[in-house]
């Protein structure tokens, strides 16, 4: 074969291809029934019967996996802008504006255009939800749309409530499932969230979808991890308060933690509070948090006694406290005739009082007059021990009718120790008392029923009765100081920190 003939035969192919090209595209834009014997094309297979179900099995909805077809339409640059009209119009008759699609490929036909926007209503959009993220109609339908459905029903978000996720979130349609998504999910199993629990905390925070691993959110994790956050209490945090993944930790966490610490708060402390309330992270600290400190030192709280009131009540940093405080202490005046240096007192002692309901206090302050208590004493008894207000009746009637009528006491020993109320009665009161009464002793309420059971046994073993003291105190940021003038050590002392904690804060 000459070198001659051998260079024409690639021409005679490819004018051979020249001339097959037309006829092709004229069988692609030209709509013909299909033949009995032929079968549906792969690609178009379903068309219209992806909408009721997002599932990815592919043997069942072969849909899924398949590409659309519709892209495969050959037009010239003059089709292009007449279907590009035609599709505009088609929208705005529905009432979408299309003017951020200038830039974005459309269909190729209306029909398609079409199909997107009843899917999409199918899910539960309506025309507003279209406009507010239009560019998710330049997604295919089963390119993205069912592929992205799909994932999100696996991962645990209910199909009932997929329309939803996507109005808050429309920008995961236009997400890879292997590239975006399944990297996020793999994230957020690593921090411990339980598997159940992923479609929970993604429905709470879709933008989670479109942070990058390496930002945002490895960093927030580190740093609450570098002040004592337990790497294991990740995962409930991220679950009872994902969105503190999406803050930065130079502008957001670390100043919050940083003024927290500087009221006095051990940084253990802190993050004892956060492993279990991680919502107040979300707390503003320049518009919320300082103000609201601020209020508590106006109405008579001690800058000592800031931190104690943090750690017993973490939320009140975030409540709108000028008015709760208001109110309760106008009604404590008014009601309970204590005056503001004595509320300041309660609420150093029990902070959950601005926002214990009114009506609540005042079942048993009622209960205590009833039973022939002035006034006045009743006050007393409020300042020295606030946990009254918030107990039952029910339980307080069983505690005062064995001290009237087992232990026949008067009753100024409950004036003088008011925490009697506080104890339980099946527990601690009938157990200790019927041991002193074995024993023949006789002391006060304060004697017997302030102290653990290892300290009362030694007691009752002991040869004499000591006099009541009072218990040790704790000046949060310093050391604990134990009667008589005595420290503990430094090691002592940090082991305090989750003591003060477990005692002042009810998790």
């Amino acid at each position: 074969m000459s070198p001659l003939s051998a260079s024409r035969k690639p021409i005679k192919t490819l004018s051979t291809l020249v001339a097959v090209v037309p006829r092709l595209v004229s069988i692609e834009t030209t709509p013909q029934a299909p033949r009995a014997h032929d079968p549906a094309p792969r690609g178009c297979a379903g068309l219209r019967r992806f909408s009721p179900s997002f599932s990815t099995q592919s043997s069942k909805y072969p849909e899924y996996e398949m590409p659309s077809v519709t892209w495969g339409v050959v037009q010239g640059r003059k089709e292009k802008l007449v279907s590009r009209v035609i599709i505009c119009d088609y929208l705005k008759g529905i009432g979408v504006i299309p003017d951020e699609l200038e830039s974005l490929e459309l269909p190729s036909t209306v029909e398609v255009m079409r199909e997107r926007v009843e899917f999409l209503q199918k899910l539960g959009l309506t025309v507003d939800d279209i406009n507010e993220y239009p560019l998710m109609l330049g997604c295919s339908v089963r390119k993205n749309v069912i592929p992205v459905l799909g994932y999100l029903e696996k991962i645990g978000i209910q199909r009932s409530r997929l329309g939803e996720f996507v109005k808050n979130y429309p920008q995961v349609l236009q997400a890879s499932v292997v590239v975006e998504l399944a990297p996020v999910v793999k994230f957020l199993r690593g921090l411990d969230v339980e598997r159940q629990d992923i479609g929970y905390v993604l429905q709470k925070y879709p933008e989670l979808l479109g942070f990058k691993l390496e930002g945002t959110m490895s960093t927030s994790v580190a740093y609450l991890v570098s002040i004592g956050v337990c790497p294991r209490d990740i995962g409930p945090m991220v679950t009872q308060y994902p969105y503190f993944l999406g803050m930065r930790v130079g502008t957001v966490i670390k100043p919050l933690v940083d003024y927290l610490v500087s009221l006095g708060l051990p940084k253990k402390i802190v993050a004892r509070m956060l492993e279990k309330r991680a919502y107040i992270l979300g707390y503003d600290l320049e518009e919320t948090v300082k103000p609201n400190i601020d209020c508590l030192i106006s109405f008579g709280i001690r800058r000592e006694s800031l931190a104690s009131v943090v750690a017993q009540y973490p939320q009140i940093l975030g409540l709108p406290l000028k008015a709760k405080l208001s109110s309760q202490q106008y009604f404590f005046t008014l009601k309970l005739k204590i005056e503001p240096e004595g509320f300041a007192e309660v609420v150093e002692k029990m902070p959950q009082i601005v926002s214990l309901n009114q009506n609540v206090i005042m079942k048993p302050v009622e209960f205590l007059l009833g039973r022939g208590i002035p006034s006045e004493d009743v006050a007393k008894m409020i300042v020295k021990c606030p946990q009254l207000v918030a107990l039952r009746v029910e339980l307080m009637k069983n505690s005062y009718y064995f001290f009237k009528s087992d232990m026949g006491r008067p009753l100024k020993e409950l004036v003088q120790f008011p925490e009697y109320f506080t104890y339980g009665l099946e527990s601690r009161i009938k157990p200790r008392y019927q041991r002193l009464q074995s024993k023949g002793i006789r002391s006060s309420l304060n004697w017997f029923l302030n102290c653990s059971d290892h300290r009362f046994e030694e007691r009752m073993e002991a040869q004499y009765i000591e006099r009541d003291f009072d218990g040790p105190s704790f000046c949060i940021g310093g050391k604990l100081e134990l009667p008589g003038g005595q420290i503990v050590s430094d090691e002592e002392a940090e082991s305090d920190d989750e003591v003060l904690y477990r005692r002042t804060v009810s998790l």
